[in-house]
């Protein structure tokens, strides 16, 4: 699978999502603080990988920055991207199979190594609810992007 990471900061667990990633089969394209010389602001980064999925260069992205939240609000801009801030396994594989989240956003500043493995294990895990109600809601949410998209 292809997935997208950003990062506003050069930090440990930015690093060892990168290096998860690749160790579990995934092919890695970095934006932001993980690239030198790419432009590190939350905004820019974030959007940059969502864009990556949004466009099909990606099937995945993990957005980071300190907290979390500019990274998933920067991501949810992006028409077609269902971004998901997640500090826990629980909430990434709700995220994956309520929502068919497509963006993990994490947040630096509190994800240790185990619940970044832990959180990564229920994303991929996860696949999209069939259940009726799932599914109408994503599609409203697609709705939502394409009246975007129009105005």
């Amino acid at each position: 699978m292809k997935v997208s990471v950003s990062s506003d900061m050069d930090e440990p667990v930015a690093r060892l999502l990168v290096d998860e990633l690749r160790r579990r089969g995934h092919e890695v394209r970095t934006h932001g603080a993980l690239r030198p010389g790419a432009d590190p602001q939350w905004a820019v980064c974030s959007e940059a990988a969502a864009r990556d999925v949004a466009e099909g260069a990606a099937d995945q992205a993990v957005v980071c920055c300190w907290t979390g939240t500019g990274a998933s609000i920067a991501a949810n801009k992006v028409p077609g991207v269902r971004a998901a801030l997640c500090t826990d396994a629980a909430t990434a594989d709700g995220a994956r199979r309520w929502n068919d989240a497509n963006v993990l956003a994490l947040g630096l500043r509190l994800t240790s190594a185990a619940v970044l493995t832990e959180i990564l294990d229920a994303w991929f895990a996860a696949e999209a609810s069939t259940d009726p109600d799932d599914v109408q809601n994503v599609a409203r949410v697609g709705r939502l992007d394409a009246a975007r998209k129009v105005s």
